[in-house]
């Protein structure tokens, strides 16, 4: 397992997926549960698909680890139980130029880097924060950028301030950055004789997000996109506070012993930021502002 301050973020991979009020679409924490999808519109780039390894590309599709319970990153579509989101449409667009498909396994967040690592996933798409100690497991690629944001209940009835949370409930997703970063801010609060930050630590984001719109915590923490778009599908019960900080890119994990299929990846990455595709799945999302320019390839050297 992998352990320490790592933005997204939970162990279940259960997912509720927010309509208007909030509703609840469960699904079994790495059940085995996949979907086929892929990007058909995407034209294939035959000199990265020459890249690709044999063992990646000999069934014609790419077999993914993700995590559902990140709306709107990653989430179960309630009616064709098939995993959605712009952090899937954006890979399966990177596999079409690849020539390949992909196939999806709701897995919990915990078991998927070691699903890369064992070979069970040839790659683990679900909002990985890029950090050196997952460097040290897997390689990345990266696609996006993310940072920290706090909501609360339209108006902030309980008057909560991020930099100053003494004595409030704050609700995060179990084993993201945001867990310890509650903790850190609850130590200055008790250092200089306040009442501590009280952590609300739940499984799956959305719990998170139930929790806040039902008045059961005075505020959450999560990252940026994930905080927008409960923002948006609560139907204006909540509302976001102060500004993003601590941004870092999200990356796809991939195997270190996989040849040149991050290269293969990033070089897939570069087209569809400059042919456009990028951009309007982004923009289609409401989640434009994480946009990068230029995907890197981040691996700890051996």
């Amino acid at each position: 397992m992998i352990t320490g301050s790592l933005r997204r973020h939970a162990v279940a991979a259960g997912a509720l997926v927010l309509t208007g009020a909030l509703a609840l679409s469960a699904c079994g924490d790495d059940s085995g549960d996949s979907s086929d999808s892929g990007a058909s519109n995407t034209s294939v780039d035959s000199k990265l698909a020459a890249m690709v390894p044999a063992a990646i590309k000999s069934d014609g599709k790419i077999t993914v680890g993700s995590d559902a319970s990140y709306p709107p990153n990653e989430s179960v579509d309630p009616a064709s139980q098939k995993i959605v989101g712009w952090d899937i449409e954006l890979f399966d667009a990177v596999a079409a130029k690849l020539g390949l498909k992909t196939q999806y396994s709701n897995a919990g967040f915990d078991t998927i880097i070691p699903g890369v690592q064992s070979g069970k996933y040839e790659a683990g798409v679900s909002s990985f924060t890029d950090t050196k100690e997952r460097e040290g497991a897997v390689d990345f690629v990266t696609y996006y950028s993310a940072g920290t944001s706090w909501a609360a209940l339209k108006g902030n009835p309980k008057g909560v301030n991020p930099d100053d949370a003494c004595g409030k409930s704050i609700g995060v997703q179990q084993g993201t950055v945001q867990v310890d970063d509650l903790k850190a801010r609850s130590k200055k609060c008790t250092d200089a004789g306040k009442p501590a930050i009280t952590p609300v630590v739940r499984k799956q984001q959305t719990e998170v997000n139930n929790d806040l719109v039902a008045g059961k915590v005075d505020g959450m923490a999560a990252d940026s996109p994930i905080v927008g778009d409960a923002v948006k599908k609560t139907g204006g019960k909540l509302q976001i506070l102060g500004q993003v900080y601590d941004t870092a890119p999200y990356g796809y994990a991939i195997g270190k012993n996989s040849g040149q299929f991050k290269e293969a990846i990033q070089g897939a990455l570069k087209a569809l930021i400059a042919d456009g595709t990028y951009k309007k799945i982004l923009t289609d999302a409401g989640v434009e502002t994480g946009a990068i320019t230029e995907p890197a390839i981040n691996a700890a050297q051996s």
